[in-house]
């Protein structure tokens, strides 16, 4: 009895497919592209979340005249250090 492979031998390619060293390059390229392109995308979404319960609370009344803001200058330093950490990652 012969053991046949489920693989044809005609078609059997072994897996790879050769290119030229340019083709590889570009490849690689277009990977680290999408790949930061990814993470600025992540930083622009962790931005934005940060952002929104600013705003939120900027339009909570706006009928009224002031804002009370206690302890706005840690509060404000401590948001633009996490942005600023954000955005250096």
């Amino acid at each position: 009895m012969s053991m046949q492979s489920s693989i044809p031998d005609e078609i059997f390619d072994f897996g790879f497919t050769a290119v030229h060293e340019e083709d590889l390059e570009t490849v690689q390229n277009l990977v680290a592209q999408a790949e930061d392109s990814k993470s600025t995308q992540v930083k622009l979404d962790k931005m934005y979340k940060s952002i929104l319960p600013l705003l939120k609370n900027l339009k909570e009344n706006p009928e009224k005249d002031y804002i009370f803001w206690p302890n706005r200058l840690e509060k404000v330093n401590a948001f633009e250090k996490m942005l600023k950490k954000l955005y250096d990652k």
